[in-house]
């Protein structure tokens, strides 16, 4: 059955259950180990190319033309549509989850304490800026592991 012709409570609860395996494979997959790029990729990457389809899938399928991005008034028109308020989520899952594995590709780059990182992961999941507005206030304060070592004279 295609998801376009769900119901759009139930699209909402399998999309919004389908983001925790990615999410728990961001915070289970620490840098050293060996299938942790393949968990990100997977989880910043992949599903959230999914989500995008299907947020494109529920745009096509419930957009009636009404409503749209130019006023606050437009916007809840266009949200008065069950289907295309699903699609806005949709639209937060797949953003949230991708900036998440951008942010654990980042953080594996630096270097940084993958315990270190958890509370990052938590807080994109869960307010999605936040946890952007974290990383990137760590990225200014804390330098990455290989730029601390060379200012510290090793060479490795």
């Amino acid at each position: 059955m295609s998801a376009v012709l769900l119901d759009p409570d139930q699209v909402f609860r399998l999309a919004s259950a389908s983001v925790l395996p990615a999410w728990a494979a961001l915070m289970l997959s620490p840098p050293a180990a060996r299938w942790s790029a393949t968990a990100r990729r997977w989880a910043g990457q992949v599903w959230p190319a999914v989500l995008s389809l299907l947020y494109v899938l529920l745009l096509a399928a419930h957009w009636r033309g009404e409503g749209g991005f130019g006023s606050l008034a437009d916007v809840r028109t266009l949200f008065s549509v069950p289907g295309a308020l699903v699609a806005g989520w949709v639209h937060y899952l797949a953003f949230d989850l991708f900036v998440g594995g951008w942010i654990a590709g980042r953080a594996a780059a630096r270097g940084w304490p993958h315990l270190l990182m958890l509370p990052v992961y938590a807080l994109t999941f869960l307010f999605g800026p936040a946890g952007l507005l974290a990383y990137t206030v760590m990225a200014r304060l804390r330098p990455s592991a290989a730029s601390t070592a060379s200012a510290a004279g090793d060479t490795r």
